[in-house]
């Protein structure tokens, strides 16, 4: 697997480590072919609903957000061309994740299952946004997307 470059910011070290082992778990499971770039940020309530309210005009926290820079399908689109890439260190921007603490922690206690499983759920959920899946609607795109979700966290051996 080509390299992965991931900033994290405000996350404990054993949180971090966590999130960095997802994203590469991710990128792989969805065969990415290129050496790829993407910043991590732990945050709060108040700091994700702010973001929330003003990139997606929704004013109430969430417990993720992503924020794309491919335009991607699915884990499909065109592969970056150099242009694309850091000239430093040859690496395609894939866009950022925001994670809110409190989120994590509240729908792990509600789902039964340890906050580093809801880490990782929300860290694969965010990749595979920033890989273009979605889950807008209730059909095909919503099954694709969660299976693809379980398969990695149980490669992970996090199942729920």
């Amino acid at each position: 697997m080509p390299k992965v470059y991931i900033q994290i910011q405000n996350a404990p070290r054993r949180t971090a480590r966590l999130i960095r082992k997802t994203v590469r778990a991710a990128l792989r499971y969805e065969g990415v072919p290129f050496r790829a770039s993407l910043g991590v940020t732990v945050t709060d309530d108040e700091g994700i609903h702010e973001l929330n309210r003003v990139h997606r005009g929704i004013d109430a926290p969430t417990d993720v957000l992503s924020f794309p820079l491919l335009d991607w399908t699915d884990g499909h689109g065109e592969t970056p061309q150099a242009i694309d890439a850091d000239p430093r260190t040859g690496a395609v921007a894939l866009g950022d994740i925001v994670i809110s603490r409190e989120r994590a922690v509240a729908q792990a206690a509600e789902y039964g299952h340890t906050a580093e499983r809801e880490y990782a759920y929300l860290t694969v959920h965010s990749v595979l946004h920033l890989l273009g899946y979605d889950h807008t609607d209730e059909g095909e795109r919503k099954a694709l997307m969660r299976s693809r979700e379980e398969e990695i966290l149980t490669d992970l051996r996090l199942k729920r």
